[in-house]
């Protein structure tokens, strides 16, 4: 069966690092209660996320971050696509980011059951994939927490 028609995507992401993305955001909205990523600069070697918090986080608690999305890398999750309806797709996923003019149809990615979102980029077919996520450093200013990390192999 062929896709559904989607949305132009102008971008080729590296899959083990932006799976990474997705834990790392799950992670953060159910650490922080925060939103997925404002702005993300995913990269092969290095990425980088920002997110939107009331007060800078403790470094042990950067350290929960570091360790929980290894423990789901760990897991050996499936990451599977799902195409259905964008009112579907609202009953499992925060849609808010996406743009106006998105097709009727939405991608949805699924990191086992750890992560759901809509997404057009691409990933692994399992957490096994994408090797140690390693917090290279951090800052806070202004409501904004910058996450700099890159992968390592295992």
């Amino acid at each position: 069966m062929n896709a559904p028609p989607l949305n132009e995507h102008n971008k080729t992401e590296y899959p083990p690092m932006h799976t990474a993305e997705h834990i790392l955001n799950r992670t953060m909205v159910r650490m922080f209660g925060c939103p997925r990523s404002k702005n993300a600069h995913i990269e092969r070697k290095k990425s980088k996320c920002d997110y939107l918090l009331t007060e800078a986080p403790t470094d042990a608690q950067m350290a929960e971050i570091e360790r929980t999305v290894n423990e789901i890398i760990a897991r050996r999750l499936p990451v599977v696509c799902d195409f259905m309806s964008r009112e579907e797709a609202a009953e499992l996923a925060d849609l808010a980011k996406l743009p106006e003019n998105v097709s009727d149809t939405l991608r949805i990615v699924r990191v086992g059951d750890y992560d759901v979102c809509a997404c057009i980029g691409s990933h692994v077919a399992n957490t096994s994939e994408i090797g140690r996520f390693k917090l290279l450093n951090y800052d806070y200013s202004d409501g904004r927490l910058r996450v700099r990390f890159k992968l390592e192999e295992t």
